[in-house]
């Protein structure tokens, strides 16, 4: 089932008085329901703009988002912010997380934005948590976690909300090796349990664990 699609996207930022920049050129990419991407390509490439079009965190300047078949390009903030909450889950470079919150209280933040009710909300965070192997974290704050088992809280608080697509920025960018590997494998089990996995990256061998690779340079899929 087709989950993503984009028609003719363009992104110009206003740099200065009379200076533009075209971040992102007449993209068009479709990703169905399950899939595994990873969009790929070296700083400045326009894949980070690429991202934030595709979590709603950005407006293209032209060109068509459909999201399940919904034109979102279009939408008021409150509506995105809406669909960002239910629709999409986060992962970032920067783990985000509340250094002074526990874990599991970290996990239950969505939900708290999403009006669930505190048991509900226990329950799922415990849920997700344990799907990341952090049964035994709940109590722990962040900086109590080594980055390996902060990155997986933080998976957790984006699957928290079961939502359609996970969207994971450079997840594994303040990682080493073993551990960033660890953390794809996460994403792996996820999307053989049947979520959509969007990737960031510039790295070829993270690229990899995706199924599909979309390459951009100078706001272009080449």
């Amino acid at each position: 089932m087709l989950l993503v699609h984009l028609s003719n996207i363009n992104k110009i930022y206003q740099t200065s008085h009379d200076l533009k920049f075209q971040a992102l050129k007449n993209i068009s990419l479709s990703i169905d329901s399950g899939e595994f991407v990873a969009i790929m390509g070296p700083s400045g490439s326009g894949k980070s703009t690429l991202m934030n079009i595709l979590g709603l965190l950005d407006k293209p300047t032209s060109g068509s988002y459909k999201l399940e078949g919904e034109d979102v390009a279009h939408l008021s903030e409150k509506v995105m912010a809406e669909i960002r909450n239910k629709k999409i889950g986060f992962v970032f470079q920067q783990f985000n997380l509340l250094n002074r919150t526990s874990i599991l209280d970290n996990v239950t933040l969505p939900l708290i934005y999403g009006g669930i009710d505190n048991q509900e909300r226990i329950t799922k965070a415990k849920k997700a948590l344990d799907q990341v192997g952090l049964s035994d974290k709940l109590e722990n704050r962040p900086n109590q976690l080594s980055g390996g088992q902060q990155q997986r809280a933080a998976i957790a608080r984006a699957l928290v909300t079961d939502p359609q697509i996970i969207l994971a920025d450079e997840p594994t960018g303040n990682l080493d090796t073993k551990t960033g590997q660890q953390i794809m494998e996460i994403f792996r089990k996820l999307n053989n349990e049947g979520k959509t996995i969007i990737l960031i990256t510039h790295e070829v061998d993270i690229a990899r664990y995706a199924k599909r690779t979309i390459r951009v340079r100078d706001g272009e899929i080449k």
